[in-house]
């Protein structure tokens, strides 16, 4: 959730991602950070560089959570919580990261420490996710491990 409201402070977003928006806002600010725009004497020149990587990076973060990319990706992610069965999770902070059977793994943003304590002690591990994670929280498709034949 903090890197959530990082981002969204970052680029001015108070409510819903509006990816248009977050384009134009996106087009600006690496218009104004571009180390390219520093000579490298410059002092702004190092800032510039860490700058334009966190635009990037929150941009992209942005967009892998907007309603649009969720609503877009909705079927297969469905399709993942439905047949594919858990195989791995992670709890760091509030970050639950969730690795299915099909090699595709979502990050669960604000599940907190009790939460994943009773998940973990569930006796119906993929009936508890199905109920109390994938409704309530906020996530996105993080990466996708490459199955070999």
């Amino acid at each position: 959730m903090k890197r959530i409201s990082q981002y969204k402070k970052l680029f001015g977003i108070e409510s819903e991602i509006d990816l248009k928006v977050l384009k134009k806002t996106y087009r600006n600010l690496v218009k104004e950070w571009h180390p390219d725009k520093f000579q490298n004497g410059d002092s702004k020149s190092e800032e510039a560089e860490l700058k334009s990587r966190e635009i990037i990076d929150g941009y992209h973060f942005l967009v892998s959570i907007a309603p649009e990319t969720i609503a877009d990706n909705l079927e297969d992610y469905t399709e993942t919580i439905t047949n594919a069965g858990i195989a791995d999770y992670v709890h760091k902070g509030l970050l639950l990261e969730i690795t299915f059977l099909d090699g595709t793994t979502y990050e669960y943003f604000g599940v907190t420490k009790q939460i994943y304590i009773k998940m973990v002690n569930s006796n119906k591990l993929n009936r508890f996710a199905k109920r109390t994670i994938y409704p309530k929280y906020t996530y996105r498709k993080s990466k996708r491990i490459l199955k070999e034949a």
